[in-house]
């Protein structure tokens, strides 16, 4: 596969920051957002059931607060992949899908976070944020899907397969 092809490309970085041939640093990076608003869906649900819901109540805005900071990491290095994708092909049409349902689900955890900063009620869970909570998770699914499509299907920022025959030597 020649350097120039749009494919050869996309799977190098564009700047040592993106991480090494082989080993990007964003699809790590988007595992603070994942877990950490994952995990305030949980402290919200226990939250529910508990008899005092306030603890899980603060648990859960200060993990969408650590998420939305892992998220924009996480977009920064994906913005660097994403500008080695060639014009007009599908890779780059899927990253485009992909990166702007993940703007709209940081847009989601945002309103979401305010709307429970702004509630009256800092001692019992949001339900409005709570189900702010579960839309987001579902559209991040759903991008997180695409995002495994460019790196299994389309091979975007994986190793060639030369590369990754040396595995099996």
């Amino acid at each position: 596969m020649s350097q120039n092809t749009p494919h050869a490309r996309s799977k190098h970085p564009r700047t040592a920051l993106a991480g090494p041939y082989g080993h990007p640093f964003h699809p790590i990076l988007v595992t603070i957002p994942i877990g950490t608003w994952v995990a305030s869906l949980v402290l919200d649900i226990i939250g529910l059931v508990s008899d005092d819901p306030a603890p899980y109540v603060r648990g859960a805005w200060i993990l969408i607060v650590i998420g939305l900071v892992g998220a924009v990491l996480a977009a920064i290095w994906g913005l660097i992949d994403y500008v080695q994708l060639g014009r007009s092909t599908a890779a780059r049409r899927t990253g485009t899908v992909h990166m702007a349902l993940n703007l709209g689900v940081i847009v989601l955890f945002v309103v979401n976070l305010l709307v429970r900063l702004s509630a009256d009620d800092h001692d019992e869970v949001n339900i409005v944020g709570f189900i702010l909570s579960i839309v987001g998770l579902g559209v991040l699914g759903i991008s997180g899907w695409l995002g495994g499509k460019l790196a299994y299907r389309y091979g975007v920022r994986v190793a060639d397969e030369r590369t990754q025959m040396e595995g099996f030597r």
